[in-house]
């Protein structure tokens, strides 16, 4: 009998553990599910996040030092960057676009606002004193974060990702320019631990199914408790604006990324879409694009053909600063505060939001939750009451999920972009376009 594949075994996870969220909340089994069923989500995540630091380091080391020539590198590199920040701009005008149609925000009575503000006050004032703490920053400071002072520090902390990446490049630059016979056994080290890391990846993936079930079965009790009743109604208060924000998510994955893969990286996007699935149903279940990056990486690489050179540069990089889904959600989640609050937002203050959505991108780590802490530097911003973040808090860990399956999925595009223009894009004869 054929073993069911992975994104099936994962689907079916997820579906089981979101009928078990709802069941246990009904029959008041919310301590049984949070005491002895979703610490296994939490194990599962943290296998994906114990791999993510060194999958990176040696990734990216044996990927540049394959490059056998800096001008290469930074030919990619260049090209990879250009078209990340191109696709997040994309990503932020278009929705800007539609929450300046829709108009969601406008929805909201002063009640509900007033109800939302007590609710969710105590997280609205940890997110502004994050906020704050990035923002009393001075402008370089982004450019300080990413050079270490102690590359084993940066090792042991996933949200130093951008530090690990400068240490894993400038090692590979620095094996590129010494002498071959001298590059070569550490060439072959950092290959064999590659392989080792691959392997473990593959360990860890066999668990999806079992850690997915638990983690959507956590979450569902969290967010409804003993009543079941309170999460629909919640959802269905806020679903205006949840839809305005899944209908630009939608039009990312199934217009915008589909017009890339089919023109720039020739491939059917029915042929992507079906590689990637099990990265994307992952980044939907864990919200994090790091833990998912062994999972994309082995997906690109097996599925669609992308050349691991392309693969173990593109992919880290775009874990850590390409977040197309996170900024066309902080445009529209800006949006609708402001006319919840009634503030009348002009063209100038939309494109400051359009330049700080993308920047701070950049800066948001690619774990759950960072992209709201984000938000509220895109508020203070534009001007937009910081209290207002409340208003949308409720139904964010959902939103989280399906913009950072946008993440990955934008990650895997430009992937394949970057591939096709190098030449290092070989899918199975049927994946090709005519």
């Amino acid at each position: 009998m054929k073993k069911l594949a992975l994104h099936w075994q994962i689907l079916i996870g997820m579906t089981l553990g979101v009928l078990w969220g709802m069941l246990a909340s009904s029959l008041g089994l919310v301590d049984l599910t949070l005491d002895w069923v979703k610490p296994f989500g939490t194990i599962f995540i943290n296998l994906l996040k114990l791999i993510a630091v060194p999958l990176v380091l040696v990734s990216l080391i044996t990927g540049v030092s394959s490059l056998s020539d800096v001008s290469r590198l930074s030919r990619i590199g260049s090209k990879t960057i250009g078209i990340y920040l191109l696709t997040t701009v994309v990503a932020v005008v278009m929705g800007l676009v539609l929450v300046n149609v829709f108009e969601p925000g406008k929805a909201f009575s002063p009640e509900k606002r007033e109800e939302f503000k007590e609710q969710f006050a105590s997280t609205t004032t940890q997110k502004s004193t994050d906020a704050a703490a990035v923002e009393g920053q001075g402008p370089l400071q982004p450019l300080v974060d990413i050079v270490p002072s102690n590359i084993f520090g940066s090792l042991t902390n996933n949200g130093a990702m951008l530090q690990v990446i400068f240490f894993a490049l400038l090692f590979g630059i620095a094996l590129i320019m010494i002498p071959p016979d001298k590059a070569a056994p550490v060439n072959d080290f950092f290959e064999g631990v590659n392989l080792v890391i691959l392997k473990i990846v593959d360990l860890i993936m066999k668990t999806a199914p079992y850690g997915v079930f638990a983690l959507l079965a956590g979450l569902v009790v969290e967010f409804a408790g003993d009543d079941p009743g309170s999460a629909v109604e919640l959802l269905l208060v806020l679903g205006y604006y949840c839809l305005v924000v899944i209908a630009g998510l939608s039009l990312m994955i199934f217009v915008i990324y589909p017009i890339l893969v089919t023109t720039i990286g020739k491939t059917k996007y029915k042929t992507f879409f079906k590689g990637i699935f099990p990265a994307q149903m992952l980044a939907f279940s864990t919200s994090s694009s790091a833990a998912t990056l062994p999972v994309t990486m082995e997906r690109c690489e097996q599925n669609l053909g992308i050349n691991k050179e392309i693969t173990s540069f593109v992919l880290p990089l775009g874990a850590t600063i390409n977040m197309d889904g996170t900024s066309l959600y902080q445009a529209v989640a800006a949006v609708f505060i402001a006319q919840a609050y009634g503030i009348d937002l002009d063209i100038m203050a939309q494109l400051g939001i359009v330049m700080t959505a993308t920047l701070a991108s950049i800066g948001a780590a690619a774990v759950p939750g960072a992209g709201t802490v984000m938000l509220v530097i895109v508020l203070q911003q534009a001007g937009i009451p910081v209290e207002g973040i409340a208003l949308i808090l409720a139904p964010d860990r959902i939103l989280d999920m399906l913009r950072t399956t946008v993440n990955v999925t934008g990650d895997a595009t430009v992937s394949m972009m970057v591939a096709r223009t190098e030449g290092q894009l070989h899918p199975p004869k049927e994946t090709a376009t005519a």
